[in-house]
Protein backbone atom coordinates (compact mmCIF):
# COMPACT_ATOMS: atom_id res chain seq x y z
CA UNK A 1 0.00 0.00 0.00
CA UNK A 2 1.15 3.42 -0.98
CA UNK A 3 2.17 6.07 1.49
CA UNK A 4 -1.04 8.59 1.89
CA UNK A 5 -0.56 11.70 4.17
CA UNK A 6 -3.36 14.05 4.30
CA UNK A 7 -3.58 17.16 5.84
CA UNK A 8 -7.08 19.33 6.74
CA UNK A 9 -7.78 22.17 8.74
CA UNK A 10 -11.12 21.58 10.71
CA UNK A 11 -13.09 23.80 12.95
CA UNK A 12 -11.21 22.28 16.20
CA UNK A 13 -7.71 22.64 14.39
CA UNK A 14 -5.77 20.34 11.91
CA UNK A 15 -6.16 17.28 11.36
CA UNK A 16 -2.95 14.76 10.31
CA UNK A 17 -4.24 11.16 8.14
CA UNK A 18 -1.03 8.82 7.52
CA UNK A 19 -1.97 5.70 6.15
CA UNK A 20 -0.40 3.04 4.05
CA UNK A 21 3.17 2.75 3.94
CA UNK A 22 6.02 5.38 5.78
CA UNK A 23 7.50 7.68 3.31
CA UNK A 24 9.92 6.19 0.77
CA UNK A 25 11.16 2.36 1.17
CA UNK A 26 14.78 2.07 0.00
CA UNK A 27 13.40 -0.72 -1.93
CA UNK A 28 11.43 1.74 -3.95
CA UNK A 29 14.32 4.10 -4.79
CA UNK A 30 16.19 2.00 -7.13
CA UNK A 31 13.46 1.11 -9.22
CA UNK A 32 12.36 4.49 -11.24
CA UNK A 33 15.41 6.98 -10.75
CA UNK A 34 12.87 9.33 -12.39
CA UNK A 35 9.66 8.27 -10.58
CA UNK A 36 11.56 8.71 -7.14
CA UNK A 37 13.00 11.76 -7.35
CA UNK A 38 9.14 13.24 -7.47
CA UNK A 39 7.81 10.62 -5.52
CA UNK A 40 10.54 11.87 -2.89
CA UNK A 41 9.97 15.75 -3.16
CA UNK A 42 6.36 15.17 -2.75
CA UNK A 43 7.00 13.20 0.62
CA UNK A 44 9.39 15.98 1.89
CA UNK A 45 6.98 18.79 0.77
CA UNK A 46 3.97 16.91 3.18
CA UNK A 47 7.22 17.20 5.48
CA UNK A 48 7.33 20.50 5.22
CA UNK A 49 3.39 20.92 5.28
CA UNK A 50 3.37 19.82 8.34
CA UNK A 51 6.28 22.08 9.94
CA UNK A 52 4.11 24.54 8.85
CA UNK A 53 1.07 23.86 10.41
CA UNK A 54 -0.11 26.96 12.91
CA UNK A 55 -3.34 25.60 14.64
CA UNK A 56 -3.62 25.59 18.41
CA UNK A 57 -5.29 21.67 18.10
CA UNK A 58 -3.38 19.02 15.69
CA UNK A 59 -4.85 15.66 15.72
CA UNK A 60 -2.55 12.99 13.72
CA UNK A 61 -4.60 9.52 12.66
CA UNK A 62 -2.60 7.13 12.15
CA UNK A 63 -3.34 3.16 9.84
CA UNK A 64 0.37 2.00 9.71
CA UNK A 65 2.08 -1.14 9.81
CA UNK A 66 5.50 0.56 9.18
CA UNK A 67 8.00 1.70 6.48
CA UNK A 68 11.42 4.41 6.25
CA UNK A 69 12.64 4.69 9.46
CA UNK A 70 14.72 7.87 8.38
CA UNK A 71 11.24 9.12 6.80
CA UNK A 72 9.17 8.21 10.14
CA UNK A 73 11.91 10.20 12.23
CA UNK A 74 11.67 13.34 9.74
CA UNK A 75 7.85 13.41 10.74
CA UNK A 76 8.49 13.13 14.54
CA UNK A 77 10.85 16.13 14.40
CA UNK A 78 8.26 18.33 12.59
CA UNK A 79 5.63 17.41 14.68
CA UNK A 80 7.64 18.02 17.63
CA UNK A 81 8.20 21.23 16.60
CA UNK A 82 4.61 22.31 16.33
CA UNK A 83 3.67 24.78 19.13
CA UNK A 84 0.10 23.84 19.49
CA UNK A 85 -1.19 20.56 21.30
CA UNK A 86 -0.69 17.80 19.62
CA UNK A 87 -2.47 13.67 19.62
CA UNK A 88 -1.62 10.88 18.06
CA UNK A 89 -4.69 8.50 17.70
CA UNK A 90 -4.14 4.60 16.46
CA UNK A 91 -5.89 2.86 14.55
CA UNK A 92 -5.97 -1.09 13.35
CA UNK A 93 -2.26 -2.55 13.30
CA UNK A 94 0.04 0.04 14.10
CA UNK A 95 3.41 -1.51 14.13
CA UNK A 96 7.29 -0.04 13.19
CA UNK A 97 7.84 2.93 11.59
CA UNK A 98 4.02 3.78 12.71
CA UNK A 99 5.06 3.69 16.29
CA UNK A 100 7.67 6.44 16.01
CA UNK A 101 5.20 8.87 14.58
CA UNK A 102 2.23 8.21 17.20
CA UNK A 103 5.41 8.84 20.32
CA UNK A 104 5.47 12.85 18.61
CA UNK A 105 1.93 13.65 20.65
CA UNK A 106 2.47 16.46 23.12
CA UNK A 107 2.52 14.94 27.10
CA UNK A 108 -0.60 12.87 28.07
CA UNK A 109 -1.87 12.97 24.40
CA UNK A 110 -1.05 9.53 22.45
CA UNK A 111 -4.16 7.24 22.02
CA UNK A 112 -4.77 4.08 20.91
CA UNK A 113 -7.79 2.29 19.94
CA UNK A 114 -9.05 -0.53 21.62
CA UNK A 115 -9.65 -2.31 18.98
CA UNK A 116 -5.76 -1.68 17.64
CA UNK A 117 -2.40 -3.56 18.25
CA UNK A 118 1.09 -2.28 18.34
CA UNK A 119 4.50 -3.42 17.49
CA UNK A 120 7.81 -2.35 18.00
CA UNK A 121 10.73 -4.49 16.80
CA UNK A 122 14.58 -3.83 15.76
CA UNK A 123 15.12 -2.06 12.45
CA UNK A 124 15.78 -4.07 9.16
CA UNK A 125 17.27 -3.93 5.90
CA UNK A 126 18.35 -5.55 2.40
CA UNK A 127 22.36 -5.13 1.94
CA UNK A 128 25.03 -6.62 0.06
CA UNK A 129 28.99 -6.39 -0.36
CA UNK A 130 32.07 -7.19 0.97
CA UNK A 131 32.84 -8.29 4.42
CA UNK A 132 33.23 -4.53 5.75
CA UNK A 133 31.03 -2.96 3.73
CA UNK A 134 28.04 -5.36 5.86
CA UNK A 135 30.07 -4.62 9.06
CA UNK A 136 29.29 -0.45 8.70
CA UNK A 137 25.44 -1.68 7.69
CA UNK A 138 25.42 -3.49 10.50
CA UNK A 139 26.78 -0.67 12.57
CA UNK A 140 24.27 1.13 11.57
CA UNK A 141 21.23 -0.86 12.48
CA UNK A 142 22.86 -1.52 15.96
CA UNK A 143 22.94 2.85 16.24
CA UNK A 144 19.23 2.75 15.15
CA UNK A 145 18.19 0.63 17.10
CA UNK A 146 19.61 2.51 20.30
CA UNK A 147 17.75 5.61 18.89
CA UNK A 148 14.04 4.21 18.49
CA UNK A 149 14.49 2.65 22.05
CA UNK A 150 15.46 6.08 23.31
CA UNK A 151 12.73 7.57 21.43
CA UNK A 152 10.22 5.46 23.21
CA UNK A 153 12.03 5.73 26.83
CA UNK A 154 12.03 9.72 26.38
CA UNK A 155 8.28 9.41 26.04
CA UNK A 156 7.27 6.74 28.63
CA UNK A 157 9.88 7.98 31.19
CA UNK A 158 11.11 4.34 31.54
CA UNK A 159 14.46 2.86 30.59
CA UNK A 160 15.93 2.21 27.34
CA UNK A 161 16.53 -1.17 28.21
CA UNK A 162 13.13 -1.77 28.44
CA UNK A 163 12.08 -1.81 25.12
CA UNK A 164 15.35 -2.34 23.47
CA UNK A 165 14.54 -6.49 25.19
CA UNK A 166 10.81 -5.60 23.83
CA UNK A 167 12.02 -5.41 20.94
CA UNK A 168 14.52 -7.88 20.44
CA UNK A 169 11.95 -10.41 21.58
CA UNK A 170 10.94 -13.40 18.61
CA UNK A 171 14.60 -12.82 16.84
CA UNK A 172 14.31 -9.19 16.44
CA UNK A 173 10.65 -9.62 15.55
CA UNK A 174 9.25 -7.85 18.21
CA UNK A 175 5.72 -9.04 19.78
CA UNK A 176 2.09 -7.65 19.07
CA UNK A 177 0.76 -5.62 21.92
CA UNK A 178 -2.63 -5.62 22.79
CA UNK A 179 -4.41 -1.56 23.83
CA UNK A 180 -3.57 -2.09 27.71
CA UNK A 181 -0.08 -3.74 27.13
CA UNK A 182 0.55 -0.79 24.83
CA UNK A 183 -0.54 1.58 28.00
CA UNK A 184 1.45 -0.78 30.52
CA UNK A 185 4.47 -0.70 28.05
CA UNK A 186 4.50 3.28 28.29
CA UNK A 187 4.05 3.69 24.80
CA UNK A 188 0.34 5.23 24.94
CA UNK A 189 -1.36 7.58 27.46
CA UNK A 190 -5.26 6.25 26.96
CA UNK A 191 -7.26 3.65 24.98
CA UNK A 192 -10.14 5.31 23.28
CA UNK A 193 -13.38 3.05 24.01
CA UNK A 194 -16.24 5.51 23.33
CA UNK A 195 -18.51 5.09 20.52
CA UNK A 196 -19.27 8.16 19.84
CA UNK A 197 -17.48 11.68 18.26
CA UNK A 198 -14.69 10.41 17.24
CA UNK A 199 -15.30 6.84 16.42
CA UNK A 200 -18.12 8.74 13.76
CA UNK A 201 -14.75 11.00 12.32
CA UNK A 202 -12.74 7.99 11.69
CA UNK A 203 -16.26 6.29 9.86
CA UNK A 204 -16.70 9.36 7.73
CA UNK A 205 -12.94 9.29 6.98
CA UNK A 206 -13.08 5.73 5.74
CA UNK A 207 -16.37 7.05 3.57
CA UNK A 208 -13.97 9.72 1.70
CA UNK A 209 -11.50 7.21 0.98
CA UNK A 210 -13.87 5.23 -0.99
CA UNK A 211 -15.20 7.71 -2.75
CA UNK A 212 -11.84 9.09 -3.68
CA UNK A 213 -11.01 5.27 -4.53
CA UNK A 214 -13.93 5.29 -6.81
CA UNK A 215 -13.05 8.36 -8.75
CA UNK A 216 -10.10 7.20 -9.55
CA UNK A 217 -11.33 4.42 -11.01
CA UNK A 218 -13.51 6.75 -13.52
CA UNK A 219 -16.90 6.95 -11.59
CA UNK A 220 -16.99 10.36 -10.73
CA UNK A 221 -20.52 10.32 -8.74
CA UNK A 222 -20.31 8.33 -5.76
CA UNK A 223 -23.30 6.19 -4.85
CA UNK A 224 -25.78 8.29 -2.87
CA UNK A 225 -26.30 8.20 0.73
CA UNK A 226 -29.31 6.41 2.09
CA UNK A 227 -31.89 8.34 3.99
CA UNK A 228 -31.65 8.43 7.18
CA UNK A 229 -33.87 5.39 9.07
CA UNK A 230 -34.25 3.87 5.74
CA UNK A 231 -33.64 0.01 5.37
CA UNK A 232 -31.09 -0.16 2.14
CA UNK A 233 -32.57 -3.50 1.05
CA UNK A 234 -36.07 -1.51 0.51
CA UNK A 235 -36.69 -0.03 -3.00
CA UNK A 236 -37.44 3.36 -3.20
CA UNK A 237 -41.41 2.81 -3.45
CA UNK A 238 -41.16 0.38 -0.34
CA UNK A 239 -39.61 2.73 1.87
CA UNK A 240 -41.10 3.44 5.18
CA UNK A 241 -43.84 5.97 4.63
CA UNK A 242 -44.55 4.85 1.05
CA UNK A 243 -44.70 1.39 1.42
CA UNK A 244 -48.38 0.02 -0.02
CA UNK A 245 -50.55 -1.91 2.75
CA UNK A 246 -50.41 -5.47 1.84
CA UNK A 247 -53.72 -7.32 2.77
CA UNK A 248 -53.83 -10.91 4.28
CA UNK A 249 -55.19 -13.46 2.29
CA UNK A 250 -57.90 -15.60 3.09
CA UNK A 251 -57.52 -18.75 3.55
CA UNK A 252 -60.63 -21.76 3.64
CA UNK A 253 -61.46 -22.91 6.98
CA UNK A 254 -60.16 -26.38 7.43
CA UNK A 255 -57.13 -25.70 5.47
CA UNK A 256 -53.65 -26.45 7.28
CA UNK A 257 -50.35 -26.05 5.85
CA UNK A 258 -49.48 -27.77 2.87
CA UNK A 259 -46.34 -30.11 3.23
CA UNK A 260 -43.73 -30.40 0.24
CA UNK A 261 -43.65 -33.86 -1.08
CA UNK A 262 -41.17 -35.35 -3.09
CA UNK A 263 -41.01 -34.78 -6.50
CA UNK A 264 -41.31 -37.90 -8.76
CA UNK A 265 -39.21 -38.97 -11.53
CA UNK A 266 -40.83 -37.24 -14.66
CA UNK A 267 -41.62 -38.76 -18.02
CA UNK A 268 -39.97 -38.71 -20.78
CA UNK A 269 -39.62 -34.58 -22.38
CA UNK A 270 -41.78 -33.93 -19.16
CA UNK A 271 -40.63 -30.69 -17.80
CA UNK A 272 -39.94 -31.67 -14.14
CA UNK A 273 -41.64 -29.31 -11.28
CA UNK A 274 -39.96 -28.16 -7.59
CA UNK A 275 -41.57 -30.12 -4.32
CA UNK A 276 -42.11 -26.17 -3.82
CA UNK A 277 -44.03 -25.40 -7.36
CA UNK A 278 -45.98 -28.80 -6.52
CA UNK A 279 -46.74 -27.76 -3.21
CA UNK A 280 -48.26 -24.12 -4.63
CA UNK A 281 -50.63 -26.06 -7.33
CA UNK A 282 -52.14 -28.32 -4.84
CA UNK A 283 -52.75 -24.76 -2.07
CA UNK A 284 -54.12 -23.44 -5.29
CA UNK A 285 -56.82 -26.74 -6.11
CA UNK A 286 -57.79 -26.04 -2.37
CA UNK A 287 -58.66 -22.94 -2.44
CA UNK A 288 -60.87 -23.45 -5.82
CA UNK A 289 -58.00 -21.54 -8.07
CA UNK A 290 -55.78 -23.39 -10.92
CA UNK A 291 -52.49 -23.95 -11.03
Amino acid sequence: MQSQIEIRNTARGCEIDIEGTIGVPEAWQFDDPGARVATYEKFRDTVRRIAAIDAQEVAVNIRSTGGDVNDALLIYDALRSLRGTVTTRCYGYTASAATIIAQAASDGAREISANALYLIHRSACAAEGNADQMERQLDLLRKTDERLAGVYAARSGRPAEEFAALMAENDGNGRWLSPDETLAAGLADRIVREKTGRTKALAEKIVRNWERLLASTGIRTPAPRPEPGCNILHAPDERPGNRPEILPMPIPAGTGPTRTKPCEDPSVGEPQKTPNELAYAEDALRMGGRA
